[in-house]
């Protein structure tokens, strides 16, 4: 694919990196790269580092990995080697490792040192596509949580009918309580606005039904306090497991149990769908003159629902950018997590949920203003 075409591939710029300022708002970041992490590692890392340069030239980036592996590939990306530093480190956080044996284990590992590198302020933000629950564990540790938030959660985009949706938590928290989900629901808000551009996006709970009885004592609770009118998100309600795709609402809240195993569930309809629509268009000859009339559409049509534009999870709640990218992605992926950083980086998205989190914190609670009423 040539430079042009992954250029114009890539997930659009927030409202803030305009044609003639996204020099001018990526200069100065840093980002720190695990440049071990993923399953095409570190060839992948390097090589999505150097698409996300095409797009933000000005960027620097901070990479820790192995120096016998990484050396040879950087010289083959000039543009990325004057502009990259190199840590390194023999040390690697292997996939199957688990998040405790990561922390106490891996304080040398690539993915320590880059997480590292952002508690130190060396970078502004750190993406890996290695393990999940050590990367969360690790990051959690180091970067610790925003005042105000008592779980991270993890968000990410999906396509739908209307556009683009957030989607939090996918799997940080199994078990959430009303409080949670109202910190989510809040994070999300500001998480669209600075990724999507949304002046007041909308947000939901993702319920078993619309009705205000459906679901259980903690999505009930959480929807009592989100209509109270005193958290400054505009709330649309309960939403449906269909809604998810129509886009009726732009941010969606749920437990980790259940947006991981939705996450899960969107994923295998798309390759099922994917691989019986490649199957049909092999299955005649008729079907296959069909395909060259339809192949600019089909094209089209997969560009849209291209996973890898929507590559790039972020660790909400964290005193730090934290992104993690799909371990199977290619650099294309790769470099869209990048993005990710950058945006929520260039956008001030941690001044924004502090800020928003302080005025939650400041408003009553409806036990305290019934309790108020009462006396008066």
């Amino acid at each position: 694919m040539d430079a042009k075409l992954r250029r114009n591939h890539l997930r659009h710029p927030s409202p803030a990196a305009t044609a003639e300022g996204t020099r001018a708002v990526s200069d100065g970041i840093t980002i720190a790269l695990d440049a071990m992490g993923g399953d095409r590692a570190p060839a992948m890392v390097l090589k999505g580092a150097d698409i996300a340069l095409e797009r933000h030239p000005d960027v620097r980036f901070l990479l820790f990995g192995n120096e016998a592996q990484i050396m040879p590939l950087l010289a083959k990306l000039p543009q990325l080697e004057q502009r990259a530093t190199l840590h390194h480190t023999g040390e690697v956080v292997l996939g199957d490792a688990k998040p405790s044996q990561a922390l106490r284990t891996g304080r040398r590992s690539s993915m320590r040192l880059a997480i590292d590198a952002v508690a130190d302020g060396r970078a502004d933000g750190v993406v890996s596509a290695g393990n999940t629950g050590a990367l969360m564990a690790i990051a959690k540790f180091v970067l610790k949580t925003l005042p105000g938030i008592d779980r991270p959660a993890i968000a990410t985009l999906f396509p739908t009918r209307r556009g683009e949706s957030v989607m939090l938590d996918l799997g940080a928290n199994i078990e959430c309580d009303a409080e949670n989900l109202v910190q989510f629901a809040l994070m999300g808000d500001v998480f669209a606005r600075t990724v999507l551009g949304l002046a007041q996006p909308t947000v939901g709970l993702l319920n078993v039904g619309s009705e205000d009885l459906k679901g259980n004592d903690a999505v009930r609770a959480a929807a009592v306090r989100l209509r109270g009118g005193m958290i400054p998100i505009r709330f649309h309600g309960f939403i449906e497991g269909d809604d998810i795709a129509a886009g009726t609402v732009d941010v969606i809240v749920t437990d980790g149990f259940t947006g991981n195993v939705t996450l899960k569930s969107i994923e295998g309809v798309a390759k099922l769908f994917s691989e019986s629509l490649r199957a049909s268009f092999h299955h005649s000859l008729a079907a296959r003159i069909g395909y060259v009339f339809a192949r600019g559409a089909l094209k089209k049509f997969a560009v849209r629902l291209d996973p890898r534009r929507y590559n790039g999870a972020m660790f909400l709640g964290l005193a730090g950018i934290a992104v993690k990218s799909h371990g199977s992605t290619d650099a294309f992926g790769f470099a869209n997590a990048i993005g990710v950083a950058i945006d929520l980086k260039v956008n001030g998205f941690l001044q924004q949920i502090s800020d928003e989190l302080a005025r939650l914190n400041r408003a009553p609670s409806p036990e305290s203003s019934t309790e108020q009423s009462a006396a008066l």
